[in-house]
């Protein structure tokens, strides 16, 4: 199990690596010029050379990579260059918004897309029927969408919830959680659809299987049978596609923090993008590909436990 996880690891740090790696030399080979943006039109070329020169853009671009990186390896991102805070500070103020409720929608989807599979597999019928159907509905309609709606029926007519805002859960964690509840169900609904299809099609695979068949003739109780054994060699399938959901709810918190008010690493991102502040920029990637590796871990921990072939592969 150690080998396992080391592999694990190593694989991840190697793709933290690269991709912020990549991105750093794409932004710097974008033509953009910083200094002339932060300083405006009106900027003589004195200033926007003294700018450079204060940013460290008149250095070669490996000499400013190797900085860069020697101080992210010290957790030093830099410094924003649109408002001079350090990005770390930048990231720890956003990143609890987007993991609250990205790891609430994540939550939700798993709890409720394996009921709905679970019971569409075994009822069969007009319920799976509906039930995919639903599916395919849920996936189907933005979750922007999703989210307006939700905000003018539960928070502005029936007042059931904040319509913006964030509550840290330090100061108020009945308000953290009404203020996240909005939010997170907007970005589950679509993420339900394609988790609940799974895990029907790997329960109903399961579920034909010999061993499956055996346990029956045996008298186990069927309770045992379902949850015991076929969910638990189903799970494996289900569990991917719940952490490629994660990744793309990720992405997917970008818009529904617009919708909330909501100041998440996606609305920095999409900040700094539109400022040219590459600094956030690079600090962002960073810390979504570090989720996105410890987020995959978890999961191939849960597989190697689930299925121990995986621990050998």
């Amino acid at each position: 199990m150690i080998a396992f996880l080391l592999r694990r690891l190593g694989a991840g740090i190697i793709l933290v690596f690269a991709v912020s790696t990549l991105t750093f030399f794409l932004t710097a080979l974008a033509g953009s010029d910083p200094a002339r943006r932060i300083l405006g039109n009106n900027a003589s070329a004195d200033q926007v050379a003294a700018k450079n020169a204060e940013l460290g853009l008149d250095q070669p671009t490996m000499v400013r990579y190797v900085d860069w990186l020697t101080s992210a390896l010290h957790g030093d991102l830099g410094t924003s260059w649109a408002n001079n805070q350090p990005v770390t500070t930048l990231l720890t103020q956003a990143l609890p918004v987007s993991l609250s409720i990205v790891t609430a929608a994540v939550v939700l989807t798993a709890l409720v897309s394996i009921a709905l599979g679970v019971v569409a597999a075994i009822r069969g019928g007009w319920l799976d029927k509906v039930l995919q159907a639903i599916s395919v509905i849920a996936f189907a309609v933005p979750n922007f969408l999703v989210g307006i709606v939700l905000a003018v029926v539960f928070a502005v007519q029936l007042q059931m919830f904040p319509a913006l805002g964030y509550v840290n859960f330090a100061d108020d964690p009945g308000g953290w959680l009404a203020s996240i509840t909005l939010p997170s169900v907007a970005l589950a609904i679509g993420a339900i659809g394609t988790v609940a299809t799974q895990t029907r099609g790997s329960m109903i695979d399961v579920l034909q299987k010999d061993f499956i068949r055996t346990l029956r003739s045996r008298g186990i109780p069927a309770r045992s049978v379902l949850l015991k054994h076929a969910l638990r060699n189903a799970a494996p399938a289900s569990l991917t596609v719940l952490s490629l959901q994660f990744i793309a709810l990720l992405g997917g918190a970008v818009i529904i923090e617009k919708v909330f008010a909501l100041t998440g690493i996606g609305g920095r991102a999409a900040g700094a993008a539109g400022q040219g502040d590459v600094p956030v920029v690079l600090g962002v990637v960073v810390v979504m590909v570090v989720l996105v590796v410890i987020v995959n871990l978890m999961v191939d921990i849960a597989l190697g436990f689930l299925n121990p072939k995986v621990r050998a592969s």
